[in-house]
């Protein structure tokens, strides 16, 4: 049976077990072709060393169950967003495709610009500026039609988001559908644009912060807080309460430390392309880690500076070129 994407080896060194089988076999075909000092007790020597090939054969056949398991249907997997499941964030590319469409100025792209070179720049997301994000996005929908946003999202999923994708994390949530399990994102992104997501990639669905609205109108306001942290972690054990599943069936994953809530809720939990904090916490708790970045080389801390200032005037010159079209 082909292995899973979630079946390789986790950072740490693993016992090679096919080695210490074969060993032992070639031990006792050795003793066959009369290479091994020769006893008194030889056929005692054989039958041990028959008993031992065997035992390790039968060790290796139970060593790693299937994961994820086909047909468990207690067992599902929950997936972050932002830098786990797509490069960058939603937020941000979904202000791009707004921009284009004439929603706001060229300032306020310029700022956008700036809190995407932040989170590319730290490789991590920081409460400041996803509220800066959050009221921008707000200050931006109000007053708009819910359907309207709806239908702009997936022109825009297809523009800025389908290709930004990791195919590295595409792979692993097959690997739970193909299982027969439910896949969810859970993400601060707006409930809309994390669905559209979720179903565009083939997924169960999204749980995502949702956005006030009255008589199909945002109103700039939103229903509690973003999802984020903690509140994924409540997000995720309520769905798992309606749902009746068993988190210690299911499989959380994750870029950030801030997730850590919803990671230590499931058996399973996997960092993705972490940031420092989060890549020290699974290293310190056994958890599985997967790099998909590219150019970075799994970079632990952080791109060094120089790149840095670069993703920010790269940033800046993208929205003044953008502006100068529109003129």
């Amino acid at each position: 049976m082909a292995s899973s994407p979630l079946d390789q080896p986790a950072e740490r060194g693993t016992v090679d077990r096919e080695d210490r089988a074969t060993g032992a076999a070639g031990r006792l075909a050795r003793l066959a072709r009369g290479r091994w000092p020769r006893r008194a007790n030889a056929p005692t020597r054989r039958s041990e060393l028959a008993g031992e090939a065997a035992a390790e054969a039968a060790d290796e056949t139970v060593a790693e169950p299937e994961f994820p398991v086909r047909g468990d249907v207690r067992a599902a997997a929950f997936f972050d967003l932002d830098n786990t499941v797509m490069q960058g964030a939603a937020l941000f590319h979904f202000g791009r495709g707004l921009y284009k469409r004439k929603f706001f100025s060229g300032r306020d792209l310029a700022r956008f610009a700036w809190q995407q070179a932040y989170f590319r720049l730290a490789g991590a997301e920081n409460a400041g500026h996803m509220a800066d994000a959050r009221d921008s996005a707000l200050s931006i929908v109000k007053g708009h039609k819910v359907a309207e946003l709806v239908a702009m999202g997936e022109e825009i999923y297809d523009e800025y988001m389908a290709g930004r994708i990791w195919r590295g994390t595409r792979a692993l949530a097959q690997a739970h559908l193909d299982a027969g399990q439910r896949v969810w994102l859970v993400t601060a992104a707006p409930v809309e644009t994390a669905t559209i997501i979720a179903r565009r990639l083939g997924l169960t669905g999204a749980l995502g912060t949702v956005a006030e609205s009255a008589d199909g109108v945002y109103t700039g306001r939103l229903v509690g807080e973003p999802l984020h942290g903690p509140a994924k972690a409540m997000a995720v054990r309520a769905l798992a309460e309606r749902q009746e599943l068993d988190l210690e069936r299911c499989a959380a994953y994750s870029d950030s430390a801030n997730d850590i809530p919803m990671l230590s809720l499931v058996g399973y939990p996997y960092a993705i392309n972490p940031d420092s904090r989060l890549r020290a916490h699974a290293r310190k708790h056994g958890w599985r880690v997967r790099d998909y970045r590219t150019g970075r080389k799994a970079v632990r801390i952080g791109v060094p500076a120089a790149a840095g200032a670069g993703a920010v005037a790269g940033g800046t010159v993208a929205a003044l070129a953008l502006r100068r079209r529109r003129r």
